[in-house]
């Protein structure tokens, strides 16, 4: 089946409208010829992390499976929004969740693998609707519970989707148009880079990299989809950076909420790190005030939760921002306790990389932002006459 595979992250959708603009151009992408569409959707920026905090406010032992069930409606959600845009504007459409999506997992919740894919229910519906909306990060596992893939990792199911549909390439929509030398909301004068093969984009995004997520480049690579980040603007579709087996460049990469684990021993770390490394988790050993430990750079959650389940010693003591210095076949990860110190660590490394005129940082902000209506769950609840 020819079909276009398009994912959209959350920054594109910052306000109801933006589901709208969406519409209108993957409605328009259908009227200039494409065959079918599949348009693969995260969660309303700031949607998780509210969903997440309302959970552990209700209850701070929330099982896994109750967590990711419900973090998964943020994603089901911005399905149907986009799928009641679409149909405003008179086109046949269907959205599918990660119960109807095909994608079987194993049990680790928080940050599920998949084990199999079946592409008939997806084709099914593409059979009967030109449009077919999927819910991101979501599937379920071998008894039909709900699965939750990862913070960030609707880019996975957009890459997943593209495979089992025997397409080889995948569009990613985001709020900036491509792969960058250091995140250019906090690095002025940062880079796009054109072209970059999968190993060097799948190292910065362990390493804190947010534009695309680390498992959907490998699962990529492994099935040859090339990705094609791009970004939506008031003039149409802007394409930025093509992944594929070739290109490379020097980088800096900033993960603020990197994990400290503090380690009774040198015996207990190089356990910790084996059980980190068997679950494909990336982290540094640190030697520093806090001792012998760990510091957990990326799926930090998942990490966090993996080791109290199975460490009877390891303790967590804190964050660090990891600023991590990628320089072709050299890396170097720095960890800094002040964010603010991290930023600058990292400005200054980039300006070594790359020397030159500084600009303003891109878009004339300084951080990505959350959709100021991502939190309207929680106004709903505490909202006067609502008290129960």
């Amino acid at each position: 089946m020819n079909a276009t595979v398009l994912k959209f992250g959350g920054s594109s959708f910052m306000h109801p409208e933006d589901y709208r603009r969406v519409a209108g151009h993957i409605a328009d992408r259908l009227a200039a010829g494409e065959n079918k569409i599949v348009a693969v959707v995260s969660a309303m920026s700031g949607t998780t992390g509210n969903l997440k905090a309302i959970m552990l406010d209700v209850n701070k032992q929330a099982s896994p499976s109750n967590l990711d069930a419900a973090l998964a409606t943020g994603e089901m959600l911005s399905a149907c929004l986009l799928e009641a845009a679409i149909s405003r504007l008179g086109v046949p459409v269907t959205s599918l969740n990660g119960y109807s999506l095909g994608i079987r997992t194993n049990s680790n919740f928080g940050r599920a693998s998949i084990e199999s894919v079946d592409p008939r229910p997806i084709m099914a519906a593409l059979q009967e609707h030109p449009i077919a909306i999927a819910a991101g990060a979501q599937a379920i596992d071998q008894s039909g519970r709900l699965t939750f893939l990862g913070r960030n990792s609707s880019d996975l199911t957009a890459i997943v989707i593209a495979s089992m549909l025997g397409e080889h390439a995948c569009e990613i929509y985001s709020d900036v148009p491509g792969v960058y030398t250091a995140d250019p909301y906090l690095v002025p004068g940062a880079l796009l880079i054109p072209q970059i093969d999968y190993g060097t984009i799948a190292q910065m995004s362990r390493h804190g990299a947010k534009v695309l997520h680390h498992r959907a480049v490998e699962y990529a690579e492994k099935q040859a989809v090339t990705i094609v980040c791009k970004s939506l603007t008031c003039d149409g579709a802007v394409t930025g950076t093509i992944v594929t087996g070739h290109g490379n460049a020097r980088s800096v990469t900033v993960a603020r909420d990197a994990a400290v684990i503090s380690c009774a021993s040198l015996t207990e770390r190089a356990n910790l790190r084996a059980l980190l490394d068997q679950h494909d988790i990336s982290a540094i050993c640190m030697e520093d005030n806090c001792g012998t430990g760990i510091c957990i750079i990326s799926d930090v959650d998942f990490a966090v939760r993996l080791v109290k389940m199975t460490s009877t010693c390891s303790v967590f003591i804190g964050s660090k921002t990891a600023v991590t210095e990628l320089d072709l076949s050299v890396l170097r990860v720095h960890l800094e306790d002040d964010y603010e110190r991290a930023i600058f660590l990292a400005r200054q490394i980039h300006e070594r990389m790359y020397p030159g005129p500084v600009g303003e940082p891109f878009g004339s902000r300084t951080a990505k932002q959350c959709s100021p209506y991502s939190s309207l769950l929680t106004r709903a609840n505490n909202a006067p006459g609502n008290q129960q």
